[in-house]
């Protein structure tokens, strides 16, 4: 990523604070979201495909929000439950539009909820992720400025092909949309293009779209033949030159799907770096857009910070770790290429190499928890050490406790999880294998080896395991044994077995 693509993201996060206090109390937001997406090649709904940690959708309710509209219609169509289910956690009211017969057809069908005092609509695609909030005000306070029945966002391309040109006339005004394929090789050299994000004076709006015809290919109502009706009746119509093109983007394939993530998570590694945190390779890292990082905390490359995961202030996340909706206190280090899943780690403590940490592990300050060690809803207190080769699952460990390396919490009996109860500065010796439910004293010790299955007292010391049994020269008489048989030589058993039966058979003689 570029310095100067660095810069620019700071900027648009700096100025998106700033957006200044509108009056919307007029203004209907309807965002449209009723196609499937064929180009997509999916049975999911367009809308719904994720980028930049967020479905399509989700994206452009939140650029929205700010404008503190009267109301938000999402219109849907293609798997409209989901869509609605994802919208409606957000605020947004959802209308179906079946069939679905194009742009014009939606804001038709838009028009039965919107609320009679509306007098603004904004309208924009449920595909388009990349518009910022402060760019949609902008686009209100050009058309409200400039009283016009119509505002059409647009931007400028190298590449506008496939995009409506935009025709002005002397004075700058908005004169017609030509599609590609009806456009003049004068109009295809015009750069500026179509976003398909309008504005609307409804009662300028309402005429013109009852007077459109499907007059196409699709036979289907399109919104940009409303600006030309609207230019038949003389009407004003106004163009906002968004700053940045790249907000116009649609997803309408998976390449380019690819591409509006890689630039959320561009803008989400600018806007953490712009707050004090510093991460390295930030074009190899993905952040999810309700991630919180503290200053001074380093983010090493190909890390993974996912959902809502906040990391405190001078933290280190080395490489390879991934982060999801976990909570990190000041101090940490989570050493490369450790798995956090809905857990806790307290300030100074440390965590890795390869750690897996799944829902409801509980690391406390100042503890340990090394490598191919598996924690899941277990509590690690403070100054506890993990360090090696250990699964504890639904357990409690005290202050300043060592769990041996190789050391298991057996929680599951086949049908039922039992719990674990592990003192203060309690001593686990390495390959202990403790057999739930069962508690171990403030203070005690536990002997290597040791399958532990009763509770153990404060302060005593526990081994279980079979007695030690040493027998001199049997491991030389094993190998000499070991020797003959590889030779096709009868072994000591053999020859013993022999010897009686000939006694026996000199006997008989």
């Amino acid at each position: 990523m570029s310095r100067k693509t660095l810069l620019s993201f700071a900027k648009a996060r700096r100025e998106s604070d700033n957006i200044r206090e509108m009056n919307s109390s007029d203004t209907v937001v309807v965002i449209l979201a009723a196609g499937k997406g064929t180009r997509m090649r999916s049975d999911l709904a367009k809308v719904l495909h994720h980028a930049g940690g967020r479905p399509l959708i989700e994206h452009v309710v939140c650029a929205c929000q700010p404008l503190k509209p009267a109301q938000m219609l999402v219109v849907v169509g293609h798997q409209a439950e989901e869509v609605g289910t994802a919208v409606s956690e957000l605020g947004a009211e959802t209308i179906s539009q079946q069939p679905q017969r194009g742009t014009g057809h939606a804001l038709q069908i838009a028009r039965r909820a919107i609320r009679k005092r509306a007098r603004i609509a904004l309208v924009v695609p449920g595909d388009a992720p990349l518009l910022r909030a402060e760019t949609l005000a902008a686009l209100l306070d050009t058309h409200r400025r400039g009283e016009a029945a119509a505002t059409i966002l647009t931007a400028e391309l190298d590449d506008p092909t496939d995009y409506g040109r935009i025709l002005r006339d002397s004075e700058g005004r908005v004169q017609a949309v030509v599609e590609e394929k009806s456009a003049t090789p004068e109009q295809k050299a015009i750069r500026e293009v179509n976003s398909s994000i309008y504005c609307f004076t409804l009662e300028k709006l309402w005429p013109s779209l009852n007077a459109l015809r499907p007059e196409n290919y699709h036979h289907e109502l399109y919104l940009t033949d409303v600006v030309g009706l609207l230019r038949q009746r003389n009407e004003r119509v106004l163009a906002h030159l968004v700053a940045d093109s790249k907000e116009i983007i649609g997803c309408n394939t998976r390449t380019t799907l690819a591409d509006v993530d890689r630039i959320l998570r561009a803008r989400k590694a600018a806007e953490l770096m712009d707050a004090g945190a510093t991460i390295y390779l930030p074009e190899t890292v993905v952040i999810d857009p309700e991630v919180e990082v503290g200053a001074d905390t380093l983010v090493e490359p190909c890390v993974q910070l996912l959902g809502k995961t906040r990391v405190g202030a001078r933290c280190v996340i080395r490489t390879g770790s991934i982060l999801r909706d976990s909570r990190v206190e000041d101090d940490v280090v989570i050493d490369a290429h450790s798995i956090l899943d809905s857990s806790r780690i307290g300030e100074k403590a440390h965590v890795g190499p390869f750690s897996r940490l799944r829902p409801g592990a509980d690391v406390r300050a100042r503890a340990r928890v090394g490598n191919f060690v598996e924690m899941k809803k277990a509590v690690l207190h403070e100054g506890a050490k993990a360090q090696h080769l250990t699964y504890l699952g639904d357990a409690k460990v005290g202050r300043d406790t060592n769990i041996g390396a190789g050391t298991i919490t057996c929680n599951y009996d086949g049908v039922s999880k039992h719990p674990t109860t592990i003192g203060n500065r309690v001593f686990i010796g390495s390959d202990t294998a403790l057999v739930a439910p069962v508690r171990v004293g403030d203070g005690a010790y536990v002997a290597a080896g040791s399958t532990i299955t009763e509770h153990v007292p404060a302060n005593a010391l526990a081994i279980a395991r079979g007695r030690q049994i040493n027998k001199p020269g049997w491991a030389a008489a094993r190998r000499a044994e070991l020797k003959r048989a590889a030779a096709g030589k009868p072994s000591k058993a053999r020859r013993r077995a022999k010897k009686p039966r000939a006694r026996a058979k000199s006997r008989r003689r």
